[in-house]
């Protein structure tokens, strides 16, 4: 990652893409740089199923539902085109978990129900109910209601106690 000089006024990485090299906290805030962050998921990692269940969900238990997302987001851009609408749901879940702890409703509630839906409509598609041990309907259920309680109560959840068991 290289920090782009004020002519560019861009961080890129080394391909040149524009990415951000400021440090970010547990929820994938940028912080300053020089500060002290988390370390980051590195992207483009293709992994199987279950190593991407097992570490989405240590991401997940240990409050870093946006680095779990990173990690879905790795499987459903790599992953076999039928299983696209699958992780991209699991990611907009931990993504949707991501904001409601950061305090965005709207857009934690928003992106809550639409990866409720699109496991959902995964499950019903595939008529598989719990692919790699996941359990969609589970996750369908407890995104619906915290996205019912982060539209009651705006406050921040707590990401690493709301966090849900992908699987049994």
């Amino acid at each position: 990652m290289t920090n782009a000089g004020a002519s560019e006024g861009r961080d890129r990485d080394t391909a040149g893409r524009a990415r951000n090299a400021r440090p970010r906290d547990g929820l994938g805030r940028p912080m300053p740089y020089g500060a002290e962050g988390v370390p980051r998921q590195p992207e483009g990692v293709v992994r199987a199923p279950a190593e991407t269940v097992a570490q989405a969900q240590a991401l997940l238990a240990a409050g870093r539902p946006f680095h779990a997302h990173e990690v879905f987001e790795d499987a459903w851009k790599s992953g076999p085109e039928d299983e696209r609408t699958l992780w991209r749901g699991l990611a907009q879940l931990a993504v949707g978990l991501t904001h409601a702890a950061r305090g965005n409703t709207v857009g934690g509630a928003r992106l809550l129900r639409r990866g409720a839906g699109a496991v959902e409509d995964w499950e019903t598609e595939r008529g598989e109910d719990r692919p790699y041990g996941l359990d969609l309907a589970g996750l369908a259920r407890w995104a619906r209601e915290l996205a019912g309680r982060v539209e009651q109560d705006p406050a921040p959840v707590d990401a690493r106690t709301e966090a849900p068991r992908l699987g049994p």
